[in-house]
């Protein structure tokens, strides 16, 4: 229910600063987060990738 009511809500959010943050924005920094982690992560990912050649963490979704 809850990815039901999070596609329907307004892609327009007010932020603490009170600006507000596209939908766009928001991809944005969920693929900039996604770059760190991999980044932060990468020698465990490695590790993972010798019994699993070719496995990635899964991509953030909106």
């Amino acid at each position: 229910m809850h990815i039901a009511y999070s596609a329907l809500q307004n892609t327009r959010r007010p932020n603490p600063s009170g600006t507000t943050i596209t939908a766009s924005d928001q991809l944005s920094i969920r693929f900039k987060a996604y770059q760190s982690a991999c980044n932060k992560y990468s020698k465990e990912i490695a590790a993972i990738q010798k019994y699993i050649p070719g496995w990635v963490p899964a991509y953030p979704v909106i």
